[in-house]
């Protein structure tokens, strides 16, 4: 039994990346691969048997009901006009569906636990129910999103029209397409890919970014990208190719003939595009760009080195394997003889080991020496590009800025000396007076109005001056 790993979508965004990509696929492949003059495209699917599970299984739940997986299946049927026939006649057919047991997940669905692998006789059932016509071509791709048992993967059609491609999610975060016997047609496998070009190389991208901690004092090789992603070397070269011009301090290099991705420093001094001829001259006699230069070089020689200690430690790991089962024979076989043989094996093997580890030994040595030496060059070109002041400029700074201090602090004591008793000057007397009212107790109407009469009749109307009250006037002589 075999189920697909690292499989951390729902089955209903599975199907939905499926179809898209096929809906592409199909369009291309008009004319091409399949043929016909005329198409016709439709969808089915099996919603209406999901929700009986649902409500047989008493289940009501809507988003549940939208993250399980429909069976979705496209259709593509291919006609054209013979002469001797009026109408269309029927061409070839090419079907995309999606294969998950419904009663398995939705009963299991709450429990979130991966589904089992489909066996053959439950792909032989979903044939049966795709109403297949004798006598004409039918491709059809099945994606199980929970993967193929192998005696599903070797099962072949009894009829001779059908054409079976299995495809199931894979664990690099792609699709796989399996191999199945007799197809070895590479385009089948293109038709029934829904992932395309573009995304097999952002896809590569991702993979380093994901991993940059590799690159620190190694690199990635397109023999180890093709095995962890499982894709084409022509696509993961792309993919590295597009990835040093997006980020410039990611480099390529070459060790035993295999191109390897290595992480450098950006090379700012190189020329640009529309740069004037005094522009190149000043750039050809300057010393910048020389430490960027020398990071690049000595980075690509770190990166070759750890390809070829990872290639020791290889080495190393079978030769060990090789010895722990020499060592098993011997406690297991009893005749002196043989076990003589096993130990001088052993002895030699041990002797192997011990030269590699030497050689792995020597060549960490020299990978921590490159590491040393870009590191001091990184600290020179990273105090070059801070371009800080000279001592002469920071002691003239900081006098400049003193001398600004203390006239700025002489020209707030004169503002302060100056604005003394300005608010008193802007103040008349009678708006004195209105100040001392707002502090006294608020007069009732009655109080006011009687304020008001006492004002008005100690003012004669004649003269407009205060009038003394009788009895305050003085006595006639």
């Amino acid at each position: 039994m075999r189920t697909v790993a690292n499989n951390t979508h729902q089955p209903m965004e599975l199907e939905s990346r499926y179809l898209a990509g096929m809906i592409r696929n199909f369009e291309q492949a008009k004319g091409r691969l399949l043929r016909g003059r005329s198409w016709t495209l439709t969808e089915t699917d099996e919603a209406d048997r999901l929700r009986a599970l649902m409500a047989r299984h008493q289940k009501f739940d809507r988003q549940l009901l939208t993250s399980l997986s429909r069976n979705r299946r496209l259709i593509l049927q291919g006609f054209q006009r013979p002469w001797w026939f009026f109408g269309q006649q029927r061409t070839g057919v090419a079907i995309a569906s999606v294969l998950t047991p419904l009663e398995w997940q939705v009963q299991q669905a709450s429990l979130a636990a991966p589904a089992p692998p489909i066996d053959r006789l439950t792909l032989q059932e979903h044939l049966r129910t795709l109403n297949i016509t004798p006598h004409i071509p039918h491709i059809i791709g099945v994606l199980s999103p929970s993967g193929f048992t192998a005696e599903a993967r070797e099962w072949l059609p009894e009829m001779r029209d059908i054409t079976l491609v299995l495809i199931e999610p894979g664990s690099h975060g792609g699709w796989q397409v399996i191999r199945r016997p007799g197809q070895e047609d590479p385009r089948l496998r293109e038709l029934f890919d829904p992932e395309d070009n573009d995304d097999k190389i952002e896809r590569v991208a991702n993979y380093v970014a994901e991993h940059r901690s590799e690159l620190v004092t190694g690199g990635l090789t397109v023999s180890q990208l093709v095995e962890r992603l499982q894709l084409e070397p022509k696509v993961v070269e792309q993919g590295l190719r597009r990835l040093t011009t997006r980020e410039p301090e990611y480099q390529l290099g070459q060790e035993a003939g295999e191109l390897f991705l290595y992480r450098g420093i950006a090379d700012e001094g190189q020329e640009r595009a529309g740069m004037s001829m005094i522009d190149r001259i000043r750039q050809l006699f300057s010393r910048e760009g020389d430490e960027t230069r020398k990071i690049n070089e000595l980075a690509e020689r770190r990166a070759a080195l750890s390809q070829r200690r990872d290639r020791l430690y290889d080495e190393i790991a079978q030769l060990e394997k090789r010895e722990a089962d020499l060592m098993t024979q011997g406690r297991e076989n009893q005749s002196q003889v043989v076990r003589r043989r096993i130990a001088a094996q052993v002895s030699q093997l041990r002797q192997d080991i011990a030269r590699q580890n030497a050689a792995a030994a020597v060549l960490n040595k020299q990978i921590n020496i490159l590491s040393t030496n870009i590191h001091n060059l990184a600290l020179i070109q990273q105090g070059q590009k801070a371009k800080l002041p000279t001592t002469e400029e920071l002691t003239e700074t900081a006098v400049a800025a003193e001398e600004m201090l203390e006239s700025l602090n002489a020209d707030a004591d004169l503002v302060g000396s100056l604005s003394t008793g300005i608010n008193e000057s802007l103040v008349s007397a009678d708006e004195m007076a209105i100040m001392q009212e707002f502090e006294a107790p608020s007069l009732s109407n009655a109080d006011k109005l009687k304020a008001a009469g006492v004002r008005e009749s100690a003012v004669s109307p004649a003269t407009g001056k205060d009038q003394v009250p009788p009895s305050r006037q003085p006595e006639a002589n």
